[in-house]
């Protein structure tokens, strides 16, 4: 897609309502969106068919984006930035995991097959690292110089930049570009359900859907 509006109608229908106005993380557990925002300190997880917020915890390292290990949240959180571990089921944090070098780099983050990817500024890059070791296995450029959310979807990673209000999709084993869709707002979280992205639209609030299909070139 190449036009604003076909781009505005791809993101609008469906979008829900973010509960707190400094939205930052955005992933998905199988079942749930997981939300997190930063000047509100907290973590919700969501109903993505109505939007109800099904669940709250309170969460003061909220600093970006958000991912599911299968077991616990993995929030980008703390001064400088790090994988705080938190259980689903109670918000208690279990641990954390430290990104080195330390900086305050890190806005995105999704687990993928090859292990966790991420998104970094200053110079703007898409790793991926062992989540056990927390070594970098792969590293390319990316576009942009305000990388925000990341996601990991049907084998293609998509990555936000907050500036150019944009989501770019990049092939995972080779960096090349597939893709750039303008979209409303100015995106952050990012993540997939299976069948849809989802990200958070920061200036409106909300949280919208849209088809991987609609970002990537023909």
């Amino acid at each position: 897609m190449t036009s604003g509006e076909t781009a505005a109608t791809a993101a609008g229908a469906g979008a829900l309502p973010a509960p707190a106005a400094y939205m930052c993380g955005l992933t998905w557990d199988g079942a749930r969106l997981w939300h997190s925002d930063q000047d509100a300190e907290k973590i919700f997880a969501i109903d993505p068919a109505t939007g109800v917020v099904t669940r709250t915890f309170a969460c003061d390292r909220v600093r970006a984006d958000l991912a599911y290990d299968g077991a616990r949240l993995c929030q980008v959180g703390g001064r400088p930035k790090r994988i705080v571990l938190i259980d689903p089921d109670d918000g208690a944090i279990t641990g954390e995991k430290e990104v080195l070098p330390a900086s305050g780099r890190l806005t995105g983050i999704e687990f993928g097959p090859e292990g966790l990817y991420m998104c970094l500024r200053g110079p703007t890059v898409v790793q991926v690292r062992d989540y056990d070791t927390m070594t970098v296995v792969r590293e390319f450029p990316a576009a942009g110089e305000s990388p925000s959310g990341l996601t990991y979807a049907d084998g293609v990673v998509v990555y936000g930049d907050f500036d150019d209000a944009v989501l770019r999709a990049m092939d995972p084993a080779t960096g090349e570009e597939l893709g750039v869709l303008p979209v409303p707002g100015r995106p952050t979280g990012l993540t997939w359900d299976g069948s849809r992205l989802w990200y958070c639209d920061f200036p409106a609030r909300a949280i919208r859907p849209l088809e991987l299909s609609a970002i990537l070139s023909d």
